[in-house]
């Protein structure tokens, strides 16, 4: 028996819920709090968000494949960096950033809390399985935990960049739910998504992103995160060349 809309994207809905919540709570925090108080926010979020990357990450010592998951990472993010900056992926997340703070006069840092929410929310291991197994089986249990960390998040990112962080829920609701609709069609190449190479290659380097996100949150650095979106493209049609070669 086919799944209905609901049961298939319910994750994705709850999850834009959490979004919104915490936008809304950040933005009542926000006038409240000092500066200092907001950057420790940021602060916590940045080192947090280092763990998360750096738990991912290691997904590439696992990838079972004739050429070393670390190699295959490799290429994925050096290509898909180039292929970010050839079709100048930043400056276009920035642009649309930009135009939506004019559309609805944001304040603050929009574009940043924007860039920045956007990455965090739909870049990760669950992202992805969660969306599978959301429409695949039904089973939300794992984007249900994926949207109350997201919407802590939210308030913290809010707190320090403003409602830009609330207007994620655009891309939450394009990718997350795009993969739930999609899940059908993808099961009959991922039979076991949680041990598919490809997905643990997607993981690896998703994670990777996620540890540039933390250094730019951090101010340790000013990685151009976007640019790299390609690379979550490249990972599994890397992994699927590799399973071809004999």
């Amino acid at each position: 028996m086919s799944l209905d809309f609901w049961t298939k994207t319910s994750g994705t809905w709850i999850n834009v819920a959490t979004v919104l919540l915490g936008t809304g709570l950040g933005l009542v925090l926000r006038g409240r709090l000092p500066l200092k108080m907001q950057q420790i926010i940021t602060q916590g979020l940045g080192l947090i968000t280092l763990f998360v990357g750096l738990s991912m990450a290691g997904s590439v010592n696992t990838v079972e494949s004739r050429i070393d998951g670390v190699i295959l990472a490799l290429l994925a993010i050096v290509l898909g960096g180039l292929l970010g900056e050839w079709w100048r992926l930043e400056e276009r997340l920035e642009a649309l950033g930009n135009w939506l703070k004019r559309r609805f006069k944001g304040k603050g840092s929009f574009t940043e809390g924007f860039m920045a929410a956007s990455l965090l929310f739909c870049v990760g291991p669950m992202t992805l399985i969660g969306s599978l197994n959301n429409g695949l089986t039904g089973d939300n249990t794992l984007l249900l935990l994926k949207a109350v960390m997201d919407g802590l998040a939210a308030i913290a990112l809010t707190s320090s960049f403003g409602i830009g962080v609330g207007f994620s829920i655009l891309v939450v609701l394009l990718y997350q739910g795009g993969v739930s609709l999609a899940a059908g069609l993808l099961a009959q190449n991922l039979a076991d998504p949680a041990s598919s190479p490809a997905v643990l290659l997607i993981t690896g380097v998703g994670g990777l992103m996620i540890l540039g996100l933390g250094l730019n949150l951090l101010e340790v650095a000013r990685v151009r995160v976007a640019s790299f979106l390609p690379a979550l493209l490249l990972a599994p049609l890397l992994a699927w060349l590799t399973s071809r070669v004999g």
